[in-house]
């Protein structure tokens, strides 16, 4: 398989799995529907930083010991799903505390249910990271896909760099959409009622995809 070839065809696959609605795409939405602009930006690079480590992890035959080592799956599942609980349980319990009375207050509180309440670049980025790296998942999906679109006469860590440079760059585009997505609800998410709607619907998605990762093989 040649390198150009190896690159269309991981493209289209990594493309798809992009477009798939799933943790990230709830959460870089939340984050910039809110007005979050840096935060939410901080989100997707951290996403995309995540994608890039399991993809140079797997290059190096790091996260091989995903599928060797149950010990190490597991360890990296349960941290995941705690993460990813906590997450969407603090969020869902900042907005029921405040009630149908909350007001503006409440709202500037659920704001910071995911982090720091500024508009950070560094919390957004450090949020995503951690999302993705705790996410044994992704590493399993690179441990399986990565290498079949190497060449076997390419150099294994620079084309495994490469094509996970893809999965990051098709992962930044579609964000952009998402981001400008996102602009058009802001005026809907001036009312605080909008805004608990908004994030207890992605509370809740949180809390379901930490269950997923919880009882999942």
């Amino acid at each position: 398989m040649a390198i150009t070839t190896a690159l269309w065809s991981f493209a289209l696959v990594v493309g798809l799995l992009t477009l798939t609605p799933g943790l990230d795409t709830a959460l870089v939405l939340r984050t910039a529907a809110l007005g979050e602009r840096r935060r939410a930006w901080g989100v997707v690079l951290g996403i995309q930083s995540g994608t890039l480590l399991w993809g140079a992890l797997t290059s190096l035959g790091v996260t091989a010991l995903l599928a060797a080592s149950q010990v190490a799956y597991q360890t990296l599942r349960w941290a995941g799903a705690v993460y990813l609980l906590w997450m969407g349980a603090r969020l869902l319990w900042l907005t029921w505390r405040g009630g149908e009375s909350g007001g503006d207050d409440t709202a500037g509180q659920e704001t910071g249910a995911l982090g720091d309440p500024s508009d950070s670049l560094l919390g957004g980025w450090r949020r995503g990271l951690l999302t993705n790296a705790l996410n044994p998942k992704v590493g399993v999906f690179y441990v399986a896909v990565l290498p079949q679109f190497i060449p076997a006469t390419a150099p294994h860590l620079a084309t495994g760099l490469l094509l996970t440079s893809v999965h990051v760059v098709l992962g930044l585009l579609w964000s952009t959409v998402l981001v400008a997505f996102a602009r058009v609800l802001r005026g809907w998410l001036r009312k605080p009622s909008a805004r608990r709607v908004l994030d207890r619907v992605t509370g809740t998605v949180i809390v379901g995809f930490g269950v997923k990762l919880a009882v999942g093989d």
